[in-house]
């Protein structure tokens, strides 16, 4: 079992930055961390994952804008937000995959609005 607890969301201006964390905790070897995204009406949409190792994918979207890091000590995961867009509002939700598994563990999600 997985516990993900995110923080960091709030209401910024366009072309803002805002950081966003989560911590995990459980009896599971994680390998997989990363960050997804769901507006109102709307699917959840994958937005950028990493690796134990520090491999990362991003979402084309958000490429050169996001960016994604951990601290496997602290089992961490963070989501470095610049240039934000009004878009790029939504409900930011944590994921977790152990190692040799497809399904993924999710936390409660943080708001994130940028307006003016």
């Amino acid at each position: 079992q997985v516990q993900l607890v995110e923080s960091g969301g709030g209401l910024v201006q366009p072309g803002g930055s805002l950081r966003l964390s989560c911590a995990a905790s459980g009896s599971i070897f994680i390998n997989v961390l990363g960050w997804g995204r769901q507006a109102p009406g709307k699917q959840r949409d994958l937005v950028a994952a990493i690796t134990r190792g520090g491999s990362t994918s991003y979402a084309d979207s958000v490429k050169g804008r996001f960016t994604i890091s951990r601290d496997n000590a602290k089992n961490t995961v963070y989501l470095q937000m610049n240039s934000l867009k009004p878009e790029d509002t939504a409900v930011y939700y944590c994921y977790a995959r152990a190692l040799g598994s497809q399904s993924a563990y999710w936390g409660q999600g943080t708001q994130v609005t940028v307006s003016s």
